[in-house]
C-alpha cells in the first residue's frame, strides 16, 4: 500500500497517521517476485541480500480493525483458508534509523511461494515502486473512487 500505489488512497486515506508520512521500511530475509498481476513477498531467509522495500503505516487510533479487514479483503486473505494466495504474518522490519519494529506483512502462501522460488522472476532491489510496475494488476472493488 505504498504512497502512489493504486490502492493507497482507497484503503489508507484518512485512516492512517500522516504526521511525518509513512516510514520507509525493509523486510529482510524475503524477496519480491513479479506475480500474476501484482507482487508477492516470498520468505528467503537463506538468500544473501534478500529484502523487500516498503513503507510502514500506522492506523489511526480506533481504525486498526477496519484497516486490517479492508487489507485482508484486498489480498483475498481469510485466516486459515487453504486457498489463500497470501498469508498475513507479523515480521520484524528495519527502519532507516537502524531500529526495528514488528509489523503485519503479507507473504506469498507456501504453495505459491515454492512455485515463485522455482519459476518466478525477482523484482530487482525488492522495490515494486522503483520497478515501474506498481500500477499494474487486476482491478478490484478498491479501484472505485473513494467518497
Amino acid at each position: 500500500m505504498r504512497r502512489g500505489g493504486r490502492y493507497h488512497g482507497a484503503l489508507l486515506g484518512g485512516r492512517v497517521v500522516t504526521h511525518g508520512g509513512p516510514q520507509p521500511a525493509i523486510l529482510p530475509g524475503a524477496s519480491l517476485f513479479r506475480g500474476p498481476g501484482y507482487p508477492y513477498a516470498v520468505p528467503e531467509p537463506d538468500r544473501p541480500g534478500a529484502l523487500v522495500r516498503g513503507e510502514l503505516f500506522r492506523p489511526l487510533p480506533g481504525r486498526d480493525a477496519e484497516v486490517q479487514a479492508d487489507l485482508d479483503r484486498l489480498e483475498g486473505y481469510r485466516p486459515g483458508a487453504p486457498d489463500n494466495l497470501y498469508e498475513r504474518v507479523v515480521a520484524r522490519v528495519l527502519l532507516p534509523d537502524g531500529g526495528a519494529v514488528r509489523a503485519r506483512v503479507y507473504l506469498a502462501a507456501p504453495l505459491l511461494a515454492r512455485r515463485l522460488r522455482a519459476e518466478g522472476e525477482r523484482v530487482p532491489g525488492g522495490d515494486w515502486m522503483a520497478d515501474g510496475a506498481a500500477g499494474s494488476g487486476p482491478r478490484t472493488d478498491f479501484d472505485r473512487p473513494t467518497p
